[in-house]
């Protein structure tokens, strides 16, 4: 079975970049491009994602969006991405906040795949 992957990045550019990376994995399909950040919680629920992957519009409200996103889906995994693609951060209920220090094709679907152990 797949896992199932919500993409909520701006810039455009950065977010084909991911959704490609996703795509090429035979265990990973992106069920929903492009939710508005007002529209994620229900973006999530409709395509029953099990990770986000989002950048945050504001970087300083990013824990609170996170917070409410796993209040709502609680088995739900985040990484939020800046808007450079420079930097990640790792959310899940129950976990303390991971930072990536690799932001290479390997460590962020080593991840992936570690968020759904």
């Amino acid at each position: 079975m797949a896992i199932k992957v919500l993409l909520a990045i701006w810039p455009r550019m950065l977010s084909d970049v991911v959704k490609h990376l996703v795509e090429l994995q035979p265990d990973m399909e992106v069920v929903r491009e492009g939710a508005d950040p007002s529209e994620l919680l229900l973006a999530i629920g409709a395509s029953k994602a099990e990770v986000a992957i989002i950048t945050p519009i504001d970087s300083g409200k990013e824990a609170g969006m996170c917070s409410s996103l796993l209040a709502a889906y609680p088995d739900l995994k985040i990484m939020a991405l800046s808007a450079e693609g420079d930097a990640a951060v790792l959310h899940s209920m129950g976990a303390p906040e991971t930072r990536l220090e690799d932001m290479g094709e390997a460590s962020l679907l080593g991840a992936i795949h570690g968020f759904m152990q």
